[in-house]
């Protein structure tokens, strides 16, 4: 059984070993700026159905446990964000957690 500080000091080596941010190869930190573009632009592709529910008035066809399981799920993807420090991945959850969340209103007061 190895002692608590080894693995302590073997994450604290692997953590001083992480790439730059952004990248300093040019492909790489397209991709990183990007990342933001496409990962908050994904959420409000979803705003169309929220607009439906909520114009309409209709959320027969949502459901309830589908939509609040993706909120959890969230949450859990903004928790492991936020622990390995990636703020895009922190970006784009909380922007999911809003649609999905007003998907649940609705199809609560719809439904």
């Amino acid at each position: 059984m190895s002692h608590p500080i080894h693995h302590y000091n073997k994450r604290k080596r692997i953590h001083k070993k992480h790439e730059k941010y952004p990248h300093p190869d040019p492909l790489r930190k397209t991709v990183d700026r990007l990342i933001y573009v496409f990962g908050l632009a994904a959420p409000l592709l979803a705003l169309p159905q929220v607009y439906k529910i909520f114009s309409e008035q209709n959320a027969t066809s949502m459901s309830l446990l589908t939509f609040s399981s993706h909120i959890v799920t969230n949450f859990f993807w903004i928790l492991y964000g936020i622990l390995h420090k990636e703020k895009p991945i922190i970006a784009v959850y909380i922007g999911w957690i809003l649609v999905n969340s007003l998907i649940v209103i609705g199809t609560i007061l719809y439904g």
